[in-house]
């Protein structure tokens, strides 16, 4: 592995860096505020090839590397620190490699152009209202029809069900088949007999978290993503390209606090002195920047194995690809977390106002905590499963 970046990738990083500090960075408070992301900034983003990125060129994508792509998620999660930006992004790019690789070439000729030039959406629907790491209480169905699929059930805490209406698009969904078998499927939001429901968050309120309900929808079989009854492994293997930029995304978020904070306690004067000459802030600061540089190469490893094995359809390495992927999924959102905490503490009373904006930063982080794109608790599980063997899983 080469530690050091391309000129390409150096060039590509520092764009996206511009991007975040000349749209991302004013558009922030609106994002968190109106509950959107202006159009402006998803067209500035496709013009860019932030959409979706590692969708081939035929498609509309730009072909983007895993590394790539990480690249660019720790630059939007620098630039709109509530989230909002970095959750439709690593849909987009998790997702949409998905489709491209494992959808019908009749689905990625309609699907994935609209959504990388940001004028469609496109997401997971994997969570239920029983539980979204418990597959095995999946209640949601999918029955061959002919040539189509007839669903039943609801998906819940789903981002993204207004914008896929809005803007057009749907999720990728994986349901129960035949047999015992999983279907996954493309299935468009705007479908006869899907319904949405917007939940009420307290953070990434730039973009929708809801409730897809089906009732008899359905869904023409050209939607079928990957093989009937087999699609439980396409789902595993877009949850590890998304977890893997997450924990990016989580990254630039942390980054940016830490880079608020130093230059809050280089300036802020308290007992004669600047802040950052206290020992007691100075080595929080020193001991949150070395994490958070271990956990950045982390993600740069992960990114580079899904590259070196994954994205090649390499399943011999499957194990180490899935430690590197659990490990910063792991690690990534709590740390991120408490750089945000420990900086509003840096900033006493005017850190917990809105005005700093640091709050906007805790409130988003938080939902990789509890659970998006799999919560902490499932990422031990799997980081158990393969240490100690599935002998040792707590469940069967």
């Amino acid at each position: 592995m080469e530690f050091r970046l391309s000129d390409e990738e150096e060039a590509f990083q520092s764009a996206v860096r511009r991007f975040g500090d000349r749209v991302l960075r004013p558009n922030e408070a609106e994002i968190d505020n109106r509950g959107a992301i202006p159009a402006s900034v998803l067209a500035g983003m496709a013009e860019l090839g932030l959409l979706a990125m590692p969708v081939p060129e035929r498609y509309g994508g730009i072909g983007a590397s895993a590394v790539l792509t990480e690249l660019a998620a720790e630059e939007i999660g620098r630039g709109d620190s509530s989230m909002a930006t970095a959750v439709f992004f690593l849909l987009e790019a998790g997702w949409g490699h998905l489709l491209a690789r494992f959808g019908t070439e009749e689905t990625r000729t309609e699907v994935l152009p609209p959504v990388c030039a940001g004028k469609a959406f496109l997401g997971i629907a994997t969570t239920e209202p029983t539980g979204g790491s418990d597959l095995a209480a999946m209640r949601t169905t999918s029955r061959r029809d002919g040539a189509a699929f007839v669903l039943r059930g609801e998906k819940s805490f789903i981002s993204g069900v207004e914008e896929a209406r809005s803007l057009g698009g749907g999720h990728l969904t994986l349901t129960k088949g035949a047999a015992g078998g999983f279907n996954f499927l493309y299935v468009p939001t705007r479908t006869d007999g899907i319904s949405t429901q917007r939940f009420h968050n307290m953070g990434r309120m730039g973009i929708s978290t809801g409730s897809l309900t089906y009732q008899d929808a359905r869904v023409p079989e050209k939607y079928l993503v990957g093989a009937e009854s087999k699609g439980f492994e396409c789902a595993m293997e877009g949850f590890r390209i998304a977890r893997t930029f997450v924990a990016a995304a989580c990254v630039g978020a942390a980054e940016r606090a830490l880079e608020t904070g130093m230059a809050y306690i280089r300036e802020r004067p308290a007992f004669g002195q600047p802040l950052g000459k206290f020992e007691g802030i100075q080595f929080e600061l020193v001991d949150l920047w070395t994490q958070v540089e271990a956990v950045k190469w982390q993600c740069r490893r992960a990114a580079w194995l899904l590259d070196t094995y994954t994205l090649k359809g390499d399943t011999a390495h499957r194990s180490e690809v899935d430690r590197a992927v659990a490990a910063v999924k792991l690690t990534a959102p709590p740390l991120a977390f408490e750089c945000v905490k420990r900086v509003m503490m840096w900033f006493g009373a005017a850190g917990y106002t809105t005005d700093v904006g640091l709050e906007r930063g805790l409130r988003g982080i938080m939902s990789y905590l509890v659970g998006a794109e799999g919560g902490l608790n499932i990422m031990r599980i799997i980081l158990g499963r393969e240490l100690l063997g599935r002998e040792f899983l707590p469940y069967k």
